[in-house]
């Protein structure tokens, strides 16, 4: 690891990069942006012929009149888009080694080879250099540290898999220490006991686990800052995490396309825009509901430009009182395969359902839940799991009448509801509380 590149990034990101306006950010994204294109234009195969018609667009800088791409096009185009010439096929079988080993070490040449878990419905493959993952750890410590860089810190990260970009963030002051989600919940104990982590990155499934371990005293740990990721950080667990804890629960947005955003001072989730540009593609502008549409200045190795993502973000009608210019989100409100759908009353249209919307009728059904699962399996029929501290009957008969609220309340039929108990533990695979496994075509797309 390039321990000067990380200490270059991590002052740069802490001091050089506090813009004191929206017009100042944008002009500094511009900048970059016009950079990464002459880049990509002259070492990325994949994107000289796919802007071949686009180059007076690239000349002005219009950045929103070129195509867009998604993963399945980065991944049918992987060899001519990257910019190293490294083969699909080369790193597909080293991360699935790792995958099986769990051994995340082995790199190709100066290249990390990372896997996506593949929950957008097709698996990933993602390239960072050494130094991209300086930079990476040099902004995330920026960003997330709390106190000074060179202050004693030991860090816990629990992930389903490790990786060598996870690892630059190690240093002589800095210590790292995974925690497989593979692994039997039990081995987490001890280890955890023994290291008394000051910081400690996981998913928030996970997170609870450790908050109930806290209040069972099974552990005894007292973190100075409490990092979600990965999974949709809902409002049961940040409730029961903080109180627990008696700390505000800070949230990381990373993903196989780059760091996209991460918590201010205030516990407010901002994009990352000194490093990634993002456009919105409104689903309901009124509601701030959008799809982002990424475009990522730092990355050379595999650049992501105008790539949509699958993910429902939620923007903040009000500014963050951090100050910061940077779009502030209310929430990461799921991804669009997580959508809900339902015949419109006396019609055969069909109507859809925000995650959210099936997220505040169990909020609102009993404060007796303690964990549930929502799952559309048709238009016809929901299942729900519920694990509650009392009355089950009761409960689920409330949460059948806030879920059918919502439903009458948008016009749509309201579907049958079979419940089941709550049999659901922390575990290797990204936990969703609400989910969709119909398998119907709307408009071609299958949801």
């Amino acid at each position: 690891m390039n321990k000067l590149e990380l200490v270059k990034q991590f002052l740069i990101t802490k001091f050089r990069r506090n813009f004191s306006s929206i017009e100042e950010l944008q002009s500094f994204q511009n900048r970059k942006i016009k950079k990464q294109l002459s880049f990509v234009m002259n070492h990325s195969p994949f994107y000289q012929m796919f802007y071949h018609d686009f180059q007076k667009a690239i000349n002005n800088n219009n950045l929103s009149a070129l195509p867009i791409i998604d993963k399945s096009i980065m991944m049918n185009h992987f060899d001519d888009l990257n910019t190293v010439g490294i083969k699909k096929e080369s790193a597909l079988k080293l991360a699935i080694e790792a995958e099986r080993s769990r051994d995340f070490s082995p790199k190709l040449g100066h290249i990390s080879i990372g896997l996506s878990s593949g929950t957008s419905g097709n698996q990933g493959v993602f390239l960072v250099s050494d130094k991209e993952s300086a930079m990476w750890a040099g902004t995330v410590l920026a960003k997330l540290l709390p106190g000074k860089l060179f202050d004693k810190q030991k860090i816990a990260f629990f992930l389903r898999a490790n990786n060598n970009l996870y690892r630059t963030t190690a240093n002589g002051r800095i210590s790292f220490t995974f925690f497989d989600l593979f692994d039997d919940l039990p081995l987490h104990i001890e280890r955890i006991n023994k290291l008394q982590p000051t910081i400690i990155i996981a998913p928030p499934s996970m997170l609870r686990k450790l908050a109930e371990w806290q209040m069972d005293e099974k552990i005894s740990i007292r973190p100075l800052k409490i990092i979600s990721v990965a999974e949709v950080l809902e409002e049961i667990d940040r409730r029961l995490i903080e109180t627990v804890f008696k700390q505000t629960l800070h949230q990381v947005y990373q993903c196989t396309e780059g760091f996209l955003a991460a918590t201010c001072s205030k516990g407010i989730l901002h994009i990352n825009e000194d490093l990634v540009l993002v456009e919105k593609e409104y689903l309901d502008k009124d509601k701030g509901v959008f799809v982002p549409i990424i475009t990522d200045f730092t990355r050379k190795t595999q650049p992501i430009i105008r790539y949509r993502l699958n993910d429902l973000l939620i923007e903040r009608k009000t500014s963050c009182p951090c100050g910061s210019p940077f779009l502030a989100l209310e929430r990461i409100d799921g991804r669009c395969d997580d959508l809900f759908y339902g015949y419109k009353n006396n019609s055969k249209e069909i109507g859809i359902l925000f995650p959210d919307f099936i997220r505040r009728a169990i909020m609102l059904a009993s404060d007796l839940i303690l964990e549930y699962k929502v799952t559309q399996l048709t238009l016809d029929l929901i299942e729900i799991k519920l694990k509650v501290k009392a009355n089950q009957e009761l409960v689920s008969e409330s949460v059948k009448n806030e879920l059918g609220a919502i439903w009458a309340h948008h016009q749509l039929v309201i579907p049958d509801m079979h419940f089941l108990p709550y049999d659901l533990i922390p575990s290797a695979s990204k936990r969703k509380r609400i989910a969709n496994e119909m398998r119907e075509q709307f408009d071609g797309k299958i949801v």
